[in-house]
């Protein structure tokens, strides 16, 4: 047996023991670094997250700033839509010999005359089409903003509104305008078919008198029969369809506020709106019927096919033009020709003209003949006369504002219902002198404007709200 020595055994047992502490130390250094990697992960988290959360109260941010603007953008081609609209009565007055005094459809050119005040392109195509130079204007334009503009003359479609008035003549017209809109043969599929929410089957006349008995005040069902001239003595009471719903609700008896509220009347389902009330969603001209006209209809600016229905109301039922698609074809692509040669220039300068084209005579009467289609023979020529104007003052204005950051863009619409009826010249003599009257005290607040206004009423308040005012009256406002 062979001893060590003692120095020799302790210098064994350090190195082992060193052997064995030496993976300790290894191990620790391990734990550090996932300590650190582990840090790493939770800062790279944490950093994460607060550049979403900012990215997003950011996008949020610039999201309602552009929407304010893009409102605002909108806000604007409103009123100054409302300012040309006031112009109108000048500018025709100053053509009127070239169209004989009628008006002059300034709408239809909104988007090019106010191209100076929109974006860039918008004054490039003002430029292009007047030849002036608006480099020296000043406050033109719209810094980072713009809008596109649509005008529909209301009254240039067929109104619904007409029964609501509760006289037996306004109730009778309206009548006669659905039941001639909807009485095409080419539309018998479509009314064999209809079926209301219970299942019921939809004649024209159901339908008819559905959309006149939400409208008139009364509680008599509408007979919807222009053809029976005693019809309206014969006044069942109206039914309890809308009762029986599912989910109830009342008939209103009061005007349409909007042209959407058609849709809770019995019969108007998506099909009926698509044929009779608004035949392309993406063209608000298309649109055939209005809650907001004055009444008559401007037979210089409606479209052919509610002209149409206008005519066949007031003739024989059995006229050719009034039952032959074939024949009504001809009167809208010709109708059309002839508005397109006109440049825009109104067709007819008085209602009488309008009557008189119809049987024949005049130019437009002239070139209907020479397609084939016979003149027609109005029942009344008065009462076709009281049904037309050459004139529009209410006006339903589409405003889109729009707002370009990045590749993101912000849009805000308003459509705004504008009646010019009694509006006064803008800045003329007579509206500031009836301003500074009312606001005086000088005169009978009754005597002002024709407006019967309460003794208690206060200045500055509500009676100065209905005067009329050059830039005319807001019927509807309603902002997308």
């Amino acid at each position: 047996m062979i001893t060590l020595p003692s120095t020799t055994g302790d210098r064994l047992i350090e190195s082992r023991h060193f052997a064995r502490a030496k993976p300790k130390r290894s191990q620790e250094r391990g734990v550090a670094l996932l300590m650190v990697l582990g840090a790493l992960t939770i800062a790279t988290v944490m950093l994460t997250e607060f550049q979403d959360t900012v990215s997003a109260e950011l996008g949020s941010s610039v999201s309602a700033r552009d929407q304010v603007k893009a409102e605002y953008a909108a806000r604007s081609a409103v009123n100054l839509t409302r300012l040309l609209l006031a112009a109108e009565p000048s500018i025709s007055a100053v053509l009127s010999p070239l169209t004989g005094g009628a008006q002059i459809p300034v709408w239809e050119y909104t988007d090019v005359i106010l191209g100076p005040f929109n974006d860039s392109i918008g004054g490039e195509v003002f430029q292009g089409m007047s030849g002036m130079n608006l480099a020296e204007g000043r406050n033109l334009g719209m810094e980072g903003a713009g809008f596109t503009l649509v005008v529909v003359d209301e009254d240039s479609k067929i109104n619904l509104n007409l029964a609501a008035r509760a006289d037996t003549f306004s109730v009778k017209r309206e009548e006669e305008q659905i039941a001639s809109l909807i009485s095409g043969i080419q539309y018998n599929e479509f009314f064999e078919e209809a079926e209301d929410e219970n299942g019921t089957l939809l004649d024209r006349r159901t339908v008819c008198s559905a959309i006149v008995d939400w409208v008139d005040p009364n509680i008599d069902k509408s007979a919807c029969d222009p053809t029976n001239i005693t019809a309206s003595s014969v006044t069942p009471p109206e039914d309890s369809y809308y009762q029986l719903l599912d989910r109830p609700y009342s008939r209103k008896n009061a005007a349409f506020d909007s042209l959407e509220e058609l849709r809770l009347v019995q019969g108007v389902s998506d099909e009926f709106w698509r044929r009779f009330i608004h035949p392309d969603p993406d063209d608000e001209k298309s649109r055939i019927v209005t809650v907001w006209g004055s009444g008559k209809v401007n037979v210089n600016s409606a479209n052919p096919m509610t002209l149409l229905a206008l005519v066949c109301q007031q003739v024989d039922p059995e006229t050719p033009l009034c039952i032959d698609p074939v024949m009504q074809q001809k009167y809208l692509m010709t109708s059309q020709m002839f508005a397109g040669a006109m440049a825009g220039l109104p067709i007819f300068s008085s209602p009488d003209q309008f009557v008189q084209a119809i049987k024949g005579q005049g130019m437009f009467g002239q070139m209907l003949q020479s397609v084939g289609i016979e003149p027609v023979k109005p029942r009344s020529d008065d009462q076709l006369k009281k049904a037309v104007t050459v004139e529009s003052k209410v006006f339903s204005v589409f405003a889109t504002g729009s707002v370009q950051s990045g590749k993101l863009e912000t849009r805000s619409t308003i459509h705004a219902v504008v009646d010019m009826r009694g509006a006064p010249p803008p800045g003329s003599a007579e509206t500031l002198t009836k301003l500074e009257q009312l606001r005086s005290q000088e005169v009978d607040r009754a005597q002002i404007q024709g407006v019967d206004l309460p003794a208690e009423m206060e200045e500055g308040g509500l009676a100065s709200f209905l005067m009329p005012k050059p830039g005319g009256t807001i019927l509807y406002y309603r902002v997308d």
